[in-house]
């Protein structure tokens, strides 16, 4: 008779494994949706302060004191701004900003400039601030819905 050792129950573990995630995909669930959206202060007035000063040194030129754009600039304030990005999520911008800004001298800023200038720009959008720094990491951005109106209250 033999021995469950480690070495019998591992390909039992990964077969398990995959029948569950084979069973949760044929399900249809998706992931969850972020639980937090911009509503909830996922920002510092002190972040978007610096993020103001970074907008203002990289970003103005294009995008305008008013963040509203022009000469192919996207708006980054009013209505077209929030539409284009509301039911996606902060990380989503977040990518964006990194991978395509500023224009000419990618990758130019840091992860945590990055942030502060998106802190700003939701600042300026009138999103409230709360008690903590927007994070930095694309992964925990990820689960901060971006919602165009305040939701209601439940």
């Amino acid at each position: 008779m033999p021995r469950w050792g480690a070495a019998m129950l591992r390909p039992y573990g990964i077969g398990c494994a995959i029948c569950f995630l084979a069973a949760l995909a044929a399900s249809g669930q998706e992931a969850p949706a972020p639980s937090r959206s911009v509503w909830d202060g996922v920002y510092t007035e002190e972040q978007a302060k610096r993020g103001e000063e970074m907008y203002r040194k990289e970003c103005a030129s294009c995008h305008g004191d008013a963040l509203v754009g022009g000469g192919g600039a996207a708006p980054l304030s009013g209505g077209t701004f929030l539409s284009n990005w509301n039911g996606l999520t902060v990380g989503d911008l977040f990518e964006r900003i990194r991978k395509t800004m500023p224009q000419g001298a990618l990758g130019k800023l840091t992860k945590q400039q990055d942030a502060d200038v998106l802190a700003y720009l939701l600042s300026f959008n009138k999103f409230p601030a709360g008690k903590t720094e927007l994070q930095k990491q694309v992964e925990f951005l990820k689960e901060i819905r971006f919602e165009a109106t305040r939701p209601e209250a439940k």
